[in-house]
């Protein structure tokens, strides 16, 4: 394949800004303005920072006061899930638990684990099936187990690396019933599927801007007025006294105007992105037969539209990504780095493969700028590269 042209297949990682966001956030670039000050050049600022909010909350079913802006995903879920344990904690000692899937982002699990070396909470994981979905009946033993000392319940939307969607309805009816808060991470179905605050009942959801067209360093926690968050920053007050510090008030524009975007054309982007998902998977297992399409087939819609996780047996991970860039196609491993050493993916882990089977896998994900090009691209290309990190292997 020509050189010049890069394939790219990691639009969960991150996607392009989409025309709208640049525009919005390139207008704001030239501007000066605080949105804390009170003479006119604060006030312009504030008015956009404050006409975004309403942009966000009308496309995400929340009113304007339930965005709190943040930096990204990773601030949300931290806000979230340590503001609601020290505030829940706090009106009761004996609330320690927190309840979380086994499948759940970094961005979650490791505050939880902070939780729990530092503020003795006390995390259990709650086990998914085969395809990576929650088991609800394993949620509520470990709830009515002891309902009273449970803090929070976080479950997260959509899952970031085989695509799973998650009983979030479910989820909530059970708290409901012993009065648990409720936060989820959906940085992964924003634009991707229907996503309503309102109508979900969670208390709290974590949005990120450039996964969705906008730019990077910007994000929000949805929560509603009625939660009590203990902030987790502390300065000059900005956002509900909740998260301080001073707006980005361009990546705020440019957040606004890619939410807005693609929660509008979501319907229309996720019979598109489906329709180039199964191409992928269908090109990919006639070259590779013996691969294995990890997490649910989508077939009743339980699948991020533009999600396709593969294992490829005999191959390291690692090793097929770099093979796959060295032809011109970007992706992405399931697996994790420490301390330079490749670890299996938590989630594949969680779902019953073997470490083997969780390191031989890659995530391709598909976005707006897709096309059926980059899914022949990567059909021409796997099976060479398979057979090569397979002899390497050996």
């Amino acid at each position: 394949m020509n050189d010049t042209r890069r394939v790219y297949l990691d639009h969960a990682a991150t996607t392009p800004m989409t025309d709208v966001a640049v525009e919005a956030l390139t207008t704001q670039l030239r501007e000066v303005g605080n949105a804390s000050s009170l003479h006119a050049a604060g006030r312009r600022a504030r008015r956009i920072v404050e006409e975004s909010r309403e942009t966000i909350a009308q496309a995400l079913g929340c009113r304007p006061g339930e965005v709190v802006y943040t930096s990204g995903g990773t601030e949300a879920d931290n806000l979230a899930l340590k503001g609601l344990f020290w505030s829940r904690r706090a009106e009761s000692p004996r609330r320690t638990r927190i309840l979380a899937s086994a499948v759940e982002h970094h961005a979650v699990l490791d505050p939880l684990l902070w939780l729990e070396e530092h503020e003795q909470a006390e995390v259990e994981l709650v086990a998914v099936d085969g395809a990576g979905r929650l088991d609800v009946d394993a949620l509520r033993a470990a709830v009515e187990r002891d309902p009273d000392t449970v803090a929070l319940i976080t479950v997260m939307w959509a899952n970031n690396e085989v695509g799973t969607l998650q009983p979030v309805a479910d989820v909530v009816a059970l708290a409901a019933e012993h009065g648990i808060p409720v936060h989820s991470d959906a940085v992964q179905a924003i634009g991707a599927v229907p996503v309503d605050f309102a109508t979900s009942g969670v208390d709290a959801l974590a949005v990120s801007g450039h996964k969705v067209g906008g730019p990077q360093g910007v994000g929000a926690l949805v929560v509603r007025r009625e939660v009590s968050l203990t902030p987790l920053l502390h300065g000059g007050g900005q956002e509900r006294d909740v998260r301080s510090g001073t707006l980005d008030v361009p990546a705020i524009a440019g957040f606004a105007a890619a939410v807005e975007e693609a929660v509008k054309h979501q319907a229309e982007h996720a019979a598109r992105l489906t329709v180039l998902r199964d191409r992928l998977v269908d090109t990919v297992l006639v070259e590779v037969p013996d691969a294995v399409l990890n997490g649910p087939d989508g077939a009743d819609g339980n699948r991020l539209p533009g999600n396709a996780h593969l294992s490829f047996p005999g191959c390291e991970g690692d090793s097929l990504l770099m093979l796959l860039d060295a032809r011109g196609i970007e992706c992405s491993t399931g697996s994790a780095c420490s301390a330079g050493v490749p670890q299996p993916s938590h989630v594949l882990l969680a779902m019953g493969r073997s470490e083997e089977e969780a390191r031989s896998s890659l995530r391709f994900s598909l976005g707006h700028t897709s096309t059926e090009t980059d899914v022949d691209a990567l059909a021409a290309a796997i099976g060479a590269c398979v057979e090569r990190a397979r002899a390497a292997r050996a």
